[in-house]
This record gives C-alpha cells, structure tokens and sequence, in this order.
C-alpha cells in the first residue's frame, strides 16, 4: 500500500518534536505515514507525550484537548493537515462559539456528565 502523505503543525513548545523542522515557535513536517495510521500513531511516532499534548485539530476538525483522548482513534487520510498544540495553550479566540469536531470527540463530549465544559482542567488549590 501507498503511504499518506501529513502536514504537520507543531505548535509551542512541542516545535521541539519537529528535530529539523524546529522554528522555535512551531514546526512544519510533511510525513509520509503508512496507510491506516490514527492519531495516536502520529503522536507516538513524533514521541510527543500525552501529558504535553493539548488541542489538537485534524483538517480544521478538534478532534482533541487537554484532558480527553477520545479523538485518538481517528483514521488520518492522505493530505489531512493536523495541528497540535501544547497542553498549556489557550483555546483559539476565534472558536469561542464552536468547532466542528470529529465524531469521536462529539460523541465522548455528548456522554460527559459536564459536557466538557469548564474552566480548568486540573483543580485549584485555594
């Protein structure tokens, strides 16, 4: 089988996954991944840990965020552009009022007693 062909975005500090591609900031890969692979075979092939890893988009659907994996099964296809960025980064201003997700991450959300709604993701010790 024909491998798929991935552009990558590393954003934050996981442009230190990128070797090469490291711009500081971020770092841009084109990959080329067997057929079938998910991403959670991206994520360990580029050997980013699940605690670093945050939001994480597959051609412009979320399909990850920091605290639930349920996007990790998704089936990457040839020419999907992914975006992942740092467990610390703050969500995109411009979703604020919604992202097309995948149907993985829809579906985890749609079970969550909080809908996966809230404002931190680790409690605070007062």
């Amino acid at each position: 089988m024909p491998p798929i062909h991935l552009d990558v975005w590393l954003y934050g500090p996981l442009a230190r996954y990128g070797g090469a591609e490291d711009r500081g900031a971020y770092a841009h890969l084109s990959l080329a991944m067997p057929e079938g692979t998910t991403l959670e075979d991206l994520l360990k092939h580029l050997g980013i840990p699940s605690e670093e890893r945050g939001i994480v988009f597959v051609s412009g659907a979320l399909a990850a965020f920091t605290g639930l994996d349920a996007g990790l099964d998704v089936v990457l296809k040839d020419g999907d552009r992914v975006g992942i960025f740092h467990s610390r980064t703050m969500w995109p201003f411009q979703y604020r009022f919604g992202a097309a997700m995948t149907p993985q991450l829809a579906e985890a959300l749609r079970q969550r007693e909080d809908g996966g709604i809230r404002h931190a993701y680790r409690s605070v010790k007062q």
